[in-house]
């Protein structure tokens, strides 16, 4: 059998394995030695918190972040050429959706190396099933620019959007903007357009709530640090 690539979804904050992640995922990690990460450390805590036992230090792990040579990617997947299986690992949720490993899983796709995704928690479609939004069309639309200005001229063009093509918006922020974001979500679109913010999805304080702008504007939460999703709809 052809060694494959396996996307290994990881637990979003500090969820339970079991909460979230079915069993034949710990099988996967079991027999796996080669693993590209976003991150080494988060990486090595993730397979000991899914079973305590591995031995970390016979393991291999090719780091992927904005930071690795490009020229280096494509090594990565050498082990594929001995028969051993690599898998990809996020910092948080699933491999390859805004995440680096789709560099990898292209290289893959053009080698006709084997793509496994595993089942696993999606912020990203957790909180458009949890908005009430429109599921048969929608766009995740990533992280919106940083100056002020151009945020608020994107969130124009996503606002109509929702309206022209009746698709729902996704996007997402660094945590420490989320309160910006918000302020100007709340300021930049219609009254009567609906936005949905989904906290920590999965997490004890989980928080997922849609309402028309004009009510967010009267009760604007401090979200802090925490992971968000926000959505927009009509």
């Amino acid at each position: 059998m052809q060694a494959s690539v396996y996307l290994i979804p990881v637990t979003l904050g500090e969820t339970s394995i079991e909460k979230v992640l079915p069993s034949h995922n710990r099988e996967i990690i079991l027999k796996t030695k080669y693993f590209i990460v976003e991150n080494i450390r988060s990486a090595r805590r993730f397979l000991k918190k899914t079973e305590a036992s591995i031995d970390i230090d016979s393991l291999t792990f090719f780091e992927l972040n904005k930071h690795t040579d490009a020229n280096q990617i494509a090594t990565y997947l050498d082990p594929i050429k001995n028969g051993f299986d690599v898998g990809i690992i996020s910092e948080a949720g699933c491999p390859a959706v805004a995440d680096p490993g789709a560099a990898i899983v292209e290289i893959a796709q053009k080698k006709n190396i084997p793509v496994v995704p595993l089942v696993g928690p999606s912020s990203i479609l957790m909180s458009l099933m949890g908005s009430g939004f429109n599921g048969q069309s929608f766009a995740f639309q990533g992280y919106l620019p940083i100056e002020q200005s151009d945020r608020i001229r994107r969130i124009k063009q996503l606002e109509q959007r929702i309206y022209n093509e009746d698709q729902t918006q996704i996007f997402i922020e660094t945590p420490y903007r989320n309160d910006k974001l918000l302020k100007d979500l709340v300021e930049t679109c219609s009254p009567s357009t609906k936005l949905c913010v989904a906290v920590n999805i999965t997490c004890e304080d989980e928080f997922i709530k849609t309402l028309p702008v004009k009510e967010w504007a009267k009760r604007t939460p401090d979200f802090g640090k925490k992971p968000c999703v926000f959505l927009i709809y009509k």
